[in-house]
């Protein structure tokens, strides 16, 4: 009896040992799937990983004077073999998105890509696979293209970075590319360079709250442009189905006065794409050719980049036109990318395994439209303290101050011809 008893208590030890087991098992499995690995983001098949980066691949970044560059910064840094340039490669080649939008990579002319492309992205980093993007968009943007006036009440005309469409130090400063494994439709690329800020029905003007004058002269505000980089749709054709990529990079919400200038051209910037997707309030749009409204219905789209804005934190405007209308919007899925990282990096803030950087805010999406995708999983690139690459990340030095965010997702009902409003 006391040896059937031992012998009992034995079995009901070794079936309590498994039965934890497998309750932990269960847990780590919930945990991968809710906080991807850095080291298993393979993607499902017959799916499409879309991701955003801000690489901070800027002049600024890389001069030891940061009120004297050239523009030559990041070719420079780009021969050289920079450390922070190869473990951004190395984190593309880890997430090994098929559609990718940099943010801050300076556009002085192409050269600069083709070394990122050549030199970084197809040679193993730290024994990743090299990835090939066949397919790039590389654009003029609004950074240091200068206006005349004086935009910043400093009494000085045409400064740059100040006194620009777009803040920046240098025509190209901070620009945008996109790179795709798949064929981008340069016949129907359409840019909003050009569009300008008075030409949106109730564009927030920014006025000085003490004395209820405008912040800018009549005359710049009638030639002030919208964009503060540009506003790009990218048409890509994925094995005949079109998706439009719609990409930008609104100014952060801050670095001004009670105007709210930055704050104003902020949201209006992420308007502009709740407004190009939505027939009915897209009709005053125009591009840089002429062409008028935006996305006819039924049009597949993702939107990208990294936006500056949140409804939880930081300070942007978040009525329902701005980062609120556009998350929310019936036209948009929200896959709320996630990291455990994140999460850890700022514990006591509730929204924290959202956040995209590094001081602390959700500021890069992913938007795939409601039709034409089935969205299959999402990440954030954020790697915990105790994770072997998470000196891919640990300072802005090592890479960027963001984090990269992606979204696998599967085609369903989508058209195969281009379409505008």
């Amino acid at each position: 009896m006391h040896t059937s008893l031992i012998t009992n208590n034995h079995d009901v030890t070794k079936y309590s040992m498994l039965l934890l087991r497998f309750i932990l098992l269960c847990v780590v499995a919930l945990v991968s799937f809710i906080f991807p690995s850095p080291m298993s983001l393979a993607k499902m098949p017959n799916t499409v990983r879309i991701a955003t980066f801000n690489v901070s691949m800027e002049a600024l970044n890389y001069s030891e004077n940061p009120h004297n560059v050239s523009g030559n910064e990041l070719t420079t840094a780009l021969q050289s073999q920079h450390p922070q340039i190869k473990n951004i490669a190395q984190i593309i080649q880890r997430v090994n998105p098929d559609i990718i939008l940099l943010n801050e990579f300076d556009f002085v002319n192409d050269s600069n890509i083709k070394l990122f492309l050549n030199d970084y992205l197809l040679k193993s980093q730290q024994g990743q696979s090299p990835v090939s993007f066949p397919y790039i968009y590389q654009g003029p943007v609004n950074t240091g293209v200068t206006v005349n006036d004086d935009l910043h009440h400093d009494e000085k005309i045409k400064q740059q970075p100040a006194d620009t469409h777009g803040f920046g130090y240098f025509e190209g400063h901070f620009g945008m590319v996109l790179l795709s494994k798949f064929p981008i439709d340069a016949e129907n690329i359409r840019t909003f360079q050009h569009f300008k800020w008075r030409d949106m029905p109730g564009a927030l003007k920014p006025i000085t709250p003490t004395t209820t004058i405008p912040w800018y002269s009549e005359k710049t505000w009638n030639s002030l442009r919208l964009s503060s980089k540009s506003h790009w749709d990218l048409p890509v054709n994925i094995n005949g189905n079109i998706i439009h990529v719609l990409a930008s990079h609104p100014t952060p919400p801050v670095f001004d006065g009670p105007e709210n200038r930055n704050g104003n051209r902020n949201h209006d910037e992420i308007r502009f794409w709740l407004d190009y997707i939505t027939p009915q309030d897209s009709a005053y749009i125009y591009d840089d050719k002429g062409n008028h409204g935006g996305l006819a219905p039924q049009q597949a789209f993702v939107i990208v980049g990294d936006l500056n804005a949140s409804t939880v934190d930081g300070d942007a405007i978040t009525d329902n036109t701005g980062i609120a209308g556009l998350l929310t919007s019936a036209k948009v899925q929200d896959a709320k990318p996630m990291s455990h990282g994140a999460k850890l990096h700022s514990a006591e803030n509730k929204h924290a395994k959202h956040h995209t950087a590094h001081w602390r805010m959700r500021a890069d999406y992913v938007l795939p439209s409601a039709y034409g995708f089935k969205v299959i999983n999402s990440g954030v690139f954020w790697p915990a303290e105790n994770d072997s690459t998470y000196s891919l990340i640990n300072t802005r030095a090592s890479s960027s101050d963001h984090r990269l965010v992606w979204v696998d997702v599967e085609l369903t009902k989508i058209h195969t011809q281009q379409k505008t409003q």
